[in-house]
């Protein structure tokens, strides 16, 4: 059984796989419609990180760690930054927002 997302939660669960479909794509596959749920199986853990407030670094540590572990490639430390950056930010503007 899944646990119901606030409506906030729930758009930040949609921010984040936006964020991590067309900004972080680490085998750029985002110009094609048929892999938009590329990056489905990695969106939960993100999604969690972001939610309780992890540290950019913490979630950049999760990104490059899923690029070199699970998808046999190099981490890109910079750019897995500011990807955790945007997701933070996201986090912020929605929850700022319902306050």
């Amino acid at each position: 059984m899944g646990v119901k997302l606030s409506s906030q939660e729930s758009e930040l669960y949609k921010r984040c796989d936006e964020v991590l479909f067309y900004l972080w794509d680490p085998i750029g596959v985002s110009d094609q419609p048929y892999a938009r749920d590329e990056y489905h199986s990695y969106l939960p853990q993100a999604f969690q990180l972001v939610r309780s407030n992890a540290t950019a670094d913490q979630i950049a540590s999760y990104l490059a760690g899923v690029e070199k572990d699970r998808m046999g490639s190099e981490s890109q430390p910079d750019h897995n930054r500011k990807v955790a950056e945007i997701l933070l930010e996201w986090r912020r503007r929605i929850f700022e927002d319902a306050a």
